[in-house]
């Protein structure tokens, strides 16, 4: 049972909170810190998650110019940089984060950033399907070459040459969910980043998978196993459309579950952009009466949560 009757609340950054750059990264998260300390003072308890597909690239990216200049360097597994990317976008937030609380004279909230795996099935059928692209483009022959030495699965991308693609699992069970959950409301916890690092188990022992989550999926699921009441998936979009870009193009403010999922089935919603988002956030609203999940610009959320602006979707 929980004591206290703050609003809890899981808000999940989207990569333009984030910036595509170190030196962007810096700026960006300043104003991320202060949205999300807003909420801190409109007495909500709140768990950050955040995506990290340009950092991810950028890891990779490093790791494999590591391999080949290097004899006898083994490949890092993709486990590893999902697991650096959480780290430094991590410490960015948290001293972000932990500057803003001062300088509104909140002294005492501690910011800590949680290193999270995600359990994923090794059976999923993504596995047999890898789709997402990560990493740089290679030529026909660095391909078969990284096919060969590295495991890569490889697709021609539109074009522009070669690149790694990687399965895109559910996310099962978040792994640190016990200590996530004895944090909340005691410090601002950032967790679950980019997805949570994949792992499968076997026995007691949890094994790293070339894979990335769905950071708004594993949101979802963290919202849901930590009891909040609201999960904010932020992007670059006030609301949500339907007929997007046509003239009969209509904002959503607030719709049920039911009309959700009719519009995912009409295929409303972009693939690869807004439809997983729609999807994170129909699966929390869904999961218990009285949660709301909203979709909003960052720098919407706190009027988001007030019922001022966003998109809206309660069971």
């Amino acid at each position: 049972m929980r004591h206290n009757m703050k609003k809890r609340v899981v808000v999940a950054l989207g990569g333009n909170a984030l910036g595509n750059s170190l030196p962007e990264q810096k700026i960006a998260v300043k104003s991320t810190a202060k949205t999300i300390v807003d909420l801190v003072e409109a007495d909500c308890d709140v768990v950050v998650t955040h995506g990290n597909g340009p950092q991810i690239g950028m890891i990779n990216n490093a790791m494999a110019a590591l391999t080949r200049e290097k004899e006898g360097q083994p490949n890092t597994p993709l486990s590893v940089c999902v697991a650096m990317s959480q780290a430094y976008i991590g410490y960015d937030l948290q001293n972000a984060l932990h500057e803003e609380l001062l300088n509104r004279g909140i002294e005492h909230l501690p910011t800590m950033t949680m290193v999270t795996q995600v359990l994923v099935d090794k059976n999923d059928p993504a596995f047999k399907n890898p789709t997402k692209p990560i990493g740089h483009f290679m030529t026909k022959e660095e391909a078969e070459y990284a096919e060969k030495n590295y495991d890569y699965v490889v697709k021609e991308d539109s074009g522009r040459g070669y690149r790694r693609v990687v399965a895109s699992p559910a996310p099962k069970e978040i792994i640190e969910l016990e200590a996530i959950k004895g944090l909340v409301g005691k410090q601002l916890i950032v967790a679950c980043g980019g997805g949570g690092i994949p792992v499968t188990r076997e026995g007691n022992e949890l094994h790293g998978a070339a894979a990335v989550i769905d950071k708004d999926w594993t949101s979802s699921l963290l919202a849901q196993q930590i009891d909040a009441d609201v999960l904010v998936i932020l992007t670059a979009v006030e609301k949500v459309a339907i007929n997007f870009g046509t003239e009969k193009e209509q904002w959503l403010d607030e719709i049920s579950v039911e009309k959700a999922k009719e519009y995912i089935a009409a295929g409303e919603f972009g693939e690869g952009s807004m439809k997983p988002k729609v999807e994170a956030a129909v699966a929390f609203a869904e999961s218990q009466k009285g949660r709301v999940a909203i979709i909003t610009l960052l720098e919407k959320s706190k009027d988001g949560i007030a019922g001022k602006t966003g998109t809206r979707i309660v069971l």
